[in-house]
């Protein structure tokens, strides 16, 4: 079982992205999904999560410029960020709790690689 990450890139101020990231492999069931992000010299901060039934999440600081959203079906989360700052600038990462066809019924909590996402002022 995997997460994929893709998206990033480098945008200038003001500008959007759309981050995706899928789950594959031998999945039984995906619960909670979210993003976090990591800034050079600083801690992984939780960005927003989505539960399997659609409540979700945001870091308070994030909230209006980033939506985050997930296809089932797809077992694919995606985040949405507008009005990009330099300060946004981070590797962005997945991570779900997955239950795949070995491991179920206990969920085990999987991470991405990351993507880097760089703004420019």
């Amino acid at each position: 079982v995997q997460l994929v990450e893709s998206g990033g890139g480098l945008v200038q101020a003001g500008g959007s992205l759309r981050l995706s990231c899928a789950a594959s492999g031998n999945i039984f069931s995906v619960n909670g999904m979210g993003w976090f992000r990591q800034a050079p010299g600083k801690q992984r901060d939780m960005v927003a999560a989505i539960t399997r039934g659609g409540t979700i999440t945001y870091a308070d600081s994030l909230k209006g410029r980033f939506t985050i959203s997930r296809d089932n079906a797809k077992n694919t989360v995606y985040l949405q960020m507008n009005s990009l700052k330099p300060e946004d600038t981070a590797v962005y990462y997945c991570n779900a709790d997955i239950a795949s066809t070995s491991s179920r019924p206990s969920y085990l909590k999987v991470w991405g690689q990351g993507t880097q996402v760089t703004v420019s002022s």
